[in-house]
C-alpha cells in the first residue's frame, strides 16, 4: 500500500483560508447576538415613557408582575405586557423572513428572490385573511391563521415556481413576472373578500394584515418561535445540499443530492416560515431580500452552514430597530405600519440588485 501524499502548499493554504473564514463567521455571529441583546434592552426602554437599561434589566430579572399585588411596578407592567411581546415578536418575524429569504434565493439561485417578491406573502395573506374573517380560531385555536396562511403561501409559491420553470430551468424573468402577476391577482382576491365582509370585520382584518407588531402577545410569540425553530432546523439540515445546488441542478444530482426532495423541503419550509409571520404580524416585505445579502457579506463565504444562523440573527436585529422606528417617528404616539419602514429600506436595495443583474 502506498503512503498518502503529503499535503501540498496549495492544500495547506486552502485549509488555512477555510479556517479563517469559519472563524470570521462565528465571530460575526457572536457580535450580532451581542448587538441583538443590547438593541432589545434599548428598544424596550424607548416609548411614551422612557426607561433606562438598568430599569429594563431589573424588570426582566423580576419577571412578569403580579397584577393582584398592591405594590405594582409600572415599568414591569409596561415592559412585560406591551414592549417585551412586540420585541420578541420582531425578533421571531425578522429571523423567519430572513431564513425564508435564504431558502428561496438558494432554491431559485437568484438574488432577487424574497417571500414578498415571489408571491408567497400574498398567498399567506389571503389564507390568514380567510381565517380572520371566518373566525377560524374558534375551531383551530391560535394555530388557525398560521395553518391557513401556510396553505395560501405554499399554493402561491408552487404556482409561481411552476410558471417560471422551463425545460428544467427556473427563468429569472418568468419568476419575477410570475411573482408580480400572482401577487396582483391575490391582491384583487383579498380586496374582493374584504368588500364582501362586514365593515367591522373588514376593518379589523385589514389592520392585522397591514404589517404591525402592536397587538403581539407572549403566547403568540411562543407559537411563532416554534415555527421558526422547526423551519430553521429543517433548513439547517439542507445547508450542505444548498451549497451543492448552487452549482446547478444537474451538478447537484451528479453529486448525490435528491433534488426533488430538496426543492420540496425548501418550498414547504419557506412557505411555513413566511406564513407564520403573516399570520401574526401581517405583510412585511423586503426583510428576506436584504438580510441574506448582508449575511453572506458578514460571513465572508456563501457556505449556508454559516449564512443561515447569521441571517436569522441579522433579521431579528433589523426587525427590532424597524419596529422601534415605526412606533417612534410619528407624533402624538401614533405608529407607522412596520412594513413601511422595511419598504423604505428594501425598495432602493431591490432596484440596486435589479440594475446589477441587468449589467
Amino acid at each position: 500500500m502506498s503512503a498518502a501524499a503529503p499535503p501540498t502548499q496549495d492544500h495547506r493554504r486552502a485549509r488555512t483560508g477555510h479556517g479563517a473564514r469559519a472563524g470570521r463567521a462565528w465571530v460575526m455571529l457572536a457580535l450580532l447576538f451581542g448587538a441583538l441583546f443590547l438593541s432589545a434592552v434599548i428598544a424596550a426602554g424607548l416609548g411614551a415613557v422612557h426607561y433606562s437599561p438598568v430599569q429594563v434589566l431589573a424588570a426582566l430579572r423580576h419577571g412578569p408582575p403580579n397584577l393582584d399585588s398592591a405594590d405594582i411596578d409600572p415599568a414591569r407592567i409596561t415592559l412585560w405586557s406591551l414592549r417585551l411581546p412586540r420585541i420578541l415578536m420582531a425578533m421571531v418575524v425578522g429571523g423567519s423572513l430572513a431564513t425564508s429569504g435564504v431558502a428561496l434565493q438558494s432554491l431559485l439561485r437568484n438574488d432577487l428572490a424574497d417571500p414578498y417578491v415571489v408571491g408567497v406573502s400574498s398567498g399567506a395573506s389571503v389564507g390568514a385573511e380567510i381565517a380572520y374573517l371566518k373566525h377560524a380560531e374558534n375551531v383551530l385555536g391560535g394555530a388557525a391563521a398560521p395553518l391557513t396562511a401556510f396553505a395560501g403561501g405554499i399554493a402561491a409559491m408552487t404556482l409561481v415556481y411552476g410558471m417560471a420553470r422551463r425545460g428544467g430551468q427556473v427563468l429569472v424573468t418568468s419568476l419575477l413576472l410570475g411573482g408580480v402577476v400572482v401577487s396582483a391577482f391575490l391582491g384583487a382576491v383579498s380586496t374582493l373578500i374584504l368588500q364582501l365582509s362586514s365593515p367591522d370585520d373588514a376593518f379589523r382584518t385589514l389592520n392585522r394584515l397591514m404589517g404591525s407588531l402592536q397587538d403581539s402577545t407572549l403566547p403568540q410569540c411562543a407559537i411563532a418561535a416554534a415555527f421558526l425553530l422547526f423551519g430553521a432546523l429543517a433548513l439547517f439540515t439542507q445547508s450542505r445540499a444548498m451549497n451543492v445546488f448552487a452549482l446547478g441542478e444537474e451538478s447537484a444530482k451528479q453529486l448525490g443530492v435528491d433534488t426533488e426532495r430538496f426543492k420540496s423541503t425548501l418550498i414547504v419550509t419557506a412557505s411555513l416560515l413566511t406564513a407564520s409571520t403573516v399570520a401574526f404580524s401581517g405583510m412585511i416585505g423586503f426583510v428576506g431580500l436584504i438580510v441574506p445579502h448582508a449575511a453572506r457579506r458578514l460571513a465572508g463565504t456563501p457556505d449556508h452552514v454559516r449564512v443561515l444562523p447569521i441571517a436569522a440573527v441579522g433579521g431579528a436585529l433589523l426587525m427590532v430597530w424597524a419596529d422601534t422606528l415605526a412606533r417612534s417617528v410619528m407624533p402624538d404616539n401614533r405608529e407607522l405600519p412596520v412594513g413601511v419602514i422595511t419598504a423604505f429600506l428594501g425598495a432602493p436595495f431591490f432596484i440596486y440588485l435589479l440594475r446589477r443583474h441587468g449589467r
